[in-house]
Order: C-alpha cells, then sequence, then structure tokens
C-alpha cells in the first residue's frame, strides 16, 4: 500500500474515531485520560493540516544581514514606577534548564542547555522570528547565582511578584535542581517563588509523549510521600508564595498520575503532620480539566496556548524551508478568548507569545502576531478582572518568564529589548488607574527634513498653522544645525532633532518616531516630508497641495481629531488613493506586508486606501498593526534614487491597510470636517494608475 493511500486511510479513520468519542457520553476525568493515551500512542495519526506556500523564484523576505537586529519598537532598559498596591500578583513560570548535566550530556550530546536549541533555528516562513536570541542577560548559565540576583532584580522593577519553577522529580532523584537550590540556599534573593511539579516522563518528542523515553514517573504511595518530604524543605522558606498562609504546590499533569486525589490526600496529612501546615494544591490547565475538587485541588490554573482555540494560517503563509512541514496558527485568537465562567477557582494565565520551532525545527507550532502591545492589552484585561474577589486569590500567571525555546519569554530580547517587560509594567499602572485620569489628547508633528531648500517653506507652514505641539524632526547628521536654524527663524523652538542615514527615505525614519511618540503617550501625530519628486516636473506642487490641505483649518482640525472616534488616517482632499489602482511594482511587498500584519491581501487590495505621498495626519493606535511587524533597518533597500517597488513604497501603500486592522477607517480632510469625503476622481496629476 502507498504511503499516500495509507495515509488517507488513517486519516478516514481518525475523524471517524474522533466523531465517535465526541458523541460517547463519558466523564471528563475518562475522556482527558482515553484522549491523552491516544495522542501518546497514536499520534501519528493525527492528520497534517494545511501546507504553506511554496517559495518561488524570488528571494524570499527574511533577514540576510543578522538575526539580532532591533526591530523599530525596540525598547531599552528604563526604570519606571509601579503602583502601591499592586491591582494583582504576577506569578510567571521558569524554565531552570539553563546549565549543563550529565543527563542531558548523554542524551543530547556534551554541553547541551536549552541554548543549543534556541541557537539552531531557523525562518521557516516569511515574517518568522527566527532565531530568538537574548538581550542584555545573554546567554546565561544557571549555575551562577548572580544571574538569578539579575533575573529576581528585573522582575520586581516591571511588576512581576513571584517566578514557579518547573520542578523535576522522577521517583526520587531530581534534575536541574541546581538553580533552584541556589536560590533556596542565597537569601538575599528578593523574590517569592513556588513550585509547579512537572510531573511527565522526558522523551525525545520535548512534550511528554511518545515511547522514546528518556527518563520516565514512578507514580506511587510511596513516591508521594518522598516527593513531598523533599519539597517540604523549599515551602519552609519564607520566601515562598502563600495563599491565605498555604503554600502552593502546582501540578502540571494531574492526568498522568495514577489517582491524584489520593496523592494529594497523602500530601495534606504529611504537611499537618510535619509542621507544614494546610497547603493549596493547585494545577495546570496544559492537557486537561477536571473540577479541582475531583481530583483533590483546591484550584486550578490556565496554560495558554494548551487548551485554547486558534485559528490555523499555515495555508496564507509563503515557506522559505519548502519541506516545512509545521503549524502556523493565529494567536491572537488565544488572546481574546473569554475566561470561562467555571464553578471554581480559575486562576488566569497570559501568555507574551509562543513558538516552538527551536526544539522541532521544521515541524514546530508557530503563533503568529503577538506583540509586546498585544500582551500588554490581555494582561490589562486579565489583571482588571482578576483584581478583586476571594476565589482567584488575585493571582495572574505568565507563561512564561524564560522559556527561549518555546518562544514565551518576557526577559529581554535582541529584537525587542525589554518591550515586554515594559508592557508589564504598563499593564499594572492601567489596570491599577495610576494613570488611567484623562490628560487630554496630545498632538505631535513629525517632519523628515532631507531637502534644506524646501524646508524653510514647510517650517513657515507649520508656523502659520499655530498649531500647539511638540516637533520631531529626523535629517542628515549634516544638517542638524541648520534644521535647528530654520525653525528658529520663523519663532518655532520646541524641536527634538535626530540624525539618521539615508535609508527608507521619509518612512524608516517616520516610524521609528512613531514608536517613540506611542510610548510617551500621544494620540495623533502630523507627518510631514520636504518632499520634492524631482522625477517630476510639477513635484512641488505636490508637496504644497499636501502641507496646504493638511494645515487648513487648524483649530477646528484638531477639534474634530479630539471628538473623533472612527477615523485613523486623514490626508489632504484629492490625495487617498485606492490600492488596487496604484500598486505600481509594489504588489509582491504589499502582500507580504499585509500578512505579516495579520490581514488578508486580497481583501485589503479591494478595500483599502492609501494617503498619496506620505504626508497626513495619523491616530498612532492606527499604526500598531505595522509595528507589531518587527520591521528593522535592513528591511529597507539601500538608497539608489528608486522611483517604486521598494519596501518604503509599499509601507507608504498600506498605512490605510494598518488602520483598517486597529479598527480605524481612512477619509480626507473634507470627510473629517464636514463629512463629506473628496476622493482624487479618474485621473491624478502625480502617479499613473497600475495596469
Amino acid at each position: 500500500m502507498s504511503n499516500s493511500l495509507s495515509r488517507r486511510l488513517r486519516t478516514t479513520l481518525f475523524y471517524a474515531l474522533r466523531t465517535a468519542f465526541r458523541l460517547t457520553p463519558m466523564p471528563q476525568r475518562t475522556r482527558d485520560r482515553m484522549r491523552e493515551r491516544f495522542l501518546d500512542t497514536k499520534g501519528h495519526w493525527v492528520p497534517e493540516g494545511p501546507r504553506g506556500q511554496a517559495p518561488s523564484g524570488d528571494l524570499p523576505r527574511r533577514p540576510y544581514v543578522r538575526s539580532d537586529e532591533r526591530a523599530i519598537g525596540y525598547v531599552p532598559y528604563e526604570k519606571g514606577e509601579l503602583p502601591d498596591p499592586l491591582p494583582v500578583t504576577l506569578v510567571a513560570f521558569y524554565l531552570p534548564q539553563f546549565h549543563t548535566i550529565p543527563e542531558n550530556d548523554e542524551w543530547w550530546g556534551k554541553g547541551f542547555t536549552e541554548w543549543r536549541n534556541v541557537t539552531r533555528a531557523l525562518p521557516q516562513f516569511e515574517g518568522h522570528y527566527q532565531p530568538k536570541l537574548p538581550g542584555d542577560l545573554g546567554f546565561y548559565d544557571l549555575r551562577n547565582v548572580e544571574v538569578m540576583h539579575e533575573q529576581a532584580r528585573l522582575a520586581r522593577e516591571y511588576g512581576i511578584s513571584a517566578f514557579c519553577f518547573y520542578f523535576y522529580w522522577f521517583g526520587g532523584k531530581t534534575l536541574l535542581e541546581t538553580p533552584l537550590r541556589n536560590w533556596l540556599n542565597d537569601k538575599t534573593i528578593d523574590l517569592k517563588f513556588c513550585l509547579c511539579w512537572a510531573n511527565e516522563k522526558w522523551t525525545r518528542t520535548w512534550d511528554g509523549r511518545g515511547d522514546e523515553i528518556l527518563i520516565d514517573q514512578q507514580h506511587s504511595p510511596e513516591d508521594d510521600i518522598a516527593f513531598i518530604a523533599h519539597v517540604a524543605e523549599y515551602m519552609r522558606d519564607p520566601r515562598y508564595l502563600r495563599l491565605e498562609g498555604k503554600p502552593m504546590l502546582v501540578v502540571y499533569r494531574p492526568g498522568v498520575m495514577a489517582d491524584m486525589e489520593s496523592t494529594s490526600a497523602r500530601w495534606r496529612a504529611w504537611c499537618r503532620e510535619n509542621g507544614i501546615g494546610e497547603i493549596h494544591v493547585s494545577y495546570v490547565q496544559s492537557f486537561e480539566k477536571p473540577h479541582p475538587d475531583e481530583i483533590g485541588a483546591n484550584s486550578a490554573i490556565q496554560f495558554p496556548p494548551n487548551a485554547f482555540t486558534a485559528s490555523p494560517v499555515s495555508d496564507r503563509q509563503r515557506l522559505i524551508n519548502p519541506l516545512y512541514n509545521g503549524s502556523i496558527l493565529d494567536w491572537r485568537d488565544i488572546a481574546h478568548q473569554k475566561n470561562p465562567e467555571e464553578r471554581y477557582s480559575l486562576i488566569p494565565c497570559v501568555n507574551p507569545s509562543w513558538d516552538n520551532e527551536a526544539r522541532r525545527p521544521g515541524v514546530g507550532r508557530t503563533f503568529l502576531h503577538a506583540s509586546p502591545h498585544a500582551y500588554h492589552d490581555w494582561l490589562v484585561s486579565a489583571a482588571r478582572t482578576h483584581s478583586s474577589g476571594k476565589d482567584n486569590h488575585r493571582l495572574v500567571f505568565i507563561n512564561a518568564w524564560n522559556e527561549w525555546a518555546e518562544g514565551a519569554y518576557l526577559e529581554p530580547d535582541s529584537r525587542w529589548g525589554y518591550a515586554y517587560l515594559n508592557a508589564t509594567r504598563d499593564a499594572l499602572n492601567k489596570a491599577s488607574g495610576e494613570h488611567g485620569h484623562c490628560m487630554g489628547m496630545r498632538t505631535a508633528i513629525a517632519v523628515h527634513a532631507w531637502y534644506m531648500p524646501e524646508l524653510s517653506q514647510l517650517a513657515r507652514s507649520v508656523r502659520s498653522a499655530a498649531l500647539d505641539a511638540p516637533i520631531y524632526v529626523t535629517c542628515a547628521i549634516e544638517h542638524h544645525d541648520e534644521v535647528l536654524r530654520a525653525f528658529a527663524r520663523v519663532g518655532l523652538h520646541d524641536i527634538h532633532v535626530t540624525t539618521v542615514d539615508n535609508r527608507g527615505r521619509d518612512v524608516l525614519p517616520f516610524l521609528a518616531t512613531a514608536a517613540r511618540l506611542i510610548g510617551q503617550g500621544y494620540d495623533w501625530v502630523l507627518k510631514l516630508h520636504t518632499k520634492r519628486s524631482p522625477h517630476l516636473a510639477d513635484g512641488y506642487r505636490w508637496r504644497e497641495e499636501l502641507t496646504e490641505g493638511l494645515l487648513a483649518s487648524p483649530h477646528e482640525l484638531i477639534a474634530a481629531l479630539a471628538r473623533n472616534v472612527k477615523h485613523g488616517v486623514v490626508v489632504a482632499d484629492g490625495h487617498l488613493l485606492p490600492l488596487h489602482d496604484y500598486l505600481g511594482a509594489n504588489e509582491a511587498a504589499v502582500r507580504s506586508l499585509v500578512l505579516r500584519m495579520g490581514g488578508n491581501p486580497d481583501e485589503a487590495l479591494a478595500l483599502d486606501r492609501f494617503p498619496s505621498g506620505s504626508m497626513y495626519w495619523l491616530r498612532l493606535e492606527a499604526l500598531r498593526p505595522l509595528l507589531d511587524v518587527g520591521i528593522t533597518e535592513s528591511d529597507f533597500e539601500v538608497e539608489r534614487n528608486q522611483l517604486d517597488g521598494t519596501f518604503a513604497h509599499a509601507i507608504e501603500r498600506i498605512i490605510g491597510c494598518s488602520g483598517r486592522l486597529a479598527g480605524f477607517e481612512s477619509t480626507s480632510m473634507s470627510g473629517l470636517l464636514e463629512g463629506r469625503s473628496l476622493d482624487q476622481g479618474d485621473i491624478y496629476p502625480y502617479a499613473r494608475k497600475h495596469t
């Protein structure tokens, strides 16, 4: 029988069995056990998902310069304030597998740590962020206790209250316990902690499934007592996390225990008899979701992305590796799922991102469209929902602090820096209401000053509009002083100048400026530049029409922006063009960018309009889908006076799409001020339609 026929028969049988399984009434506990047993022994029967699009003759869009380049939106280390008291206690899962042990040397090769997995990963499709490399903490070794001091310091500064260490116990043998022992013995590490017994077998598949077992569990009544006696030393530490005075002990997979309810009863009895007192037993909803009462637990902890549903998006991706057979899912689906209304204590958990390509090269599971901004919003929602009431103990877990090979970490990395930690701190402040008071609408002006002869006129136009807004200017280093003089001559002094290289035209400098403005709490920005368009005989008129149109009726404009809730991009009359008609040589890059933003390229070409000339008023929230892509400087071509077909030209065309994906509309100045949009007709004097 051919492999393809055998696969088709297995697929047919799988779906038949799944249908029967779902229709058969049985207790949830039995259902969980049967499902796990099937996946352990017949996991290869699960049908393959959709495949990505094989690469064509053109080069795929991927990093060709370096893998540790900073993205636009990179956040450096910054001190900041936390609310007092914190609205919730944040507990981050912590992986200790960043030091060598003899067992890993034997199983995976001498010198193995998790870093070996992390550094071998490669991008499998366009927009796939791999490898994920550490930032300021570097490739640390957890045998060095100073590393853990630094981790604890960062956690405290950014609002993490405790680490939940994975604890590896196999019938009396422990693995990877050295970091935890060092933590226990060094009382100057000032951060709470608790233990999660990762009580599954270790296999070569890295997920506790399969038959190629490296080390197995030995669950038994005797093992229960030996285990609790061993971890009691940790629970006696004054830094151990307690809920209502009870040490919290977490179990990763209760379903693999012979009788979790009896195990829990033995633990509780031993702790009462040996001076620990009552304990709080919780379990992780990684593979099963029984009611805690059924297994002798006090609570359950969510564990995204496990046990969450997400839409597959593999078939939309352009593959770099034509043999890639992993699964690609939409992370936004798990972030937007509402917490179930369970009749038991369910502790919420949020997830910054997830991608285990490093552990399973070419067949990993990647969740696309995670970002620091989206994680921030999810954490705010979780903190606000669970900051009161006794059932959830005001806890929120995070998966995870340092799961580098699963792409789930808060620690600073080379791409985003401290963006996820900064988002954590900001989320706690927002959830507590510390920064919830209304500051009014904040506007700024961003100017790219490349052609100096045009700057004086632009400065006069800005001055005439009398906008009470700071001006952020980007220019070449040799023009720094000239820029300040040009604005000073017209009486403008609130000027902030950043010098840049001639790369990405006005687009790259603007994106970097916009990312800074978002971090500073601005709402709207006016984007201007010293547009010359030397390929057009009347190119100067293009610049004049745009600046005059955008700066007309300034006070009426600001009032309209302040009360506006639906528009994200506002363009000068006559310069808002349909994307499909003016693609030029940019279709491939536009489609790639729309996909990376999480949109549908065909939908974008049919619906979206863009601000021709690259000047407009922009609600900064409307730029989030584009900034979340993680664009880098090397994405932009070296400047060679290209007239079309560059990355900058493509970004110019998807500004309206970014706004739409963020939930906003694009309009003209007349559409904003008068409610009637005056868009360009059939003939546009400054560009030809795409044919």
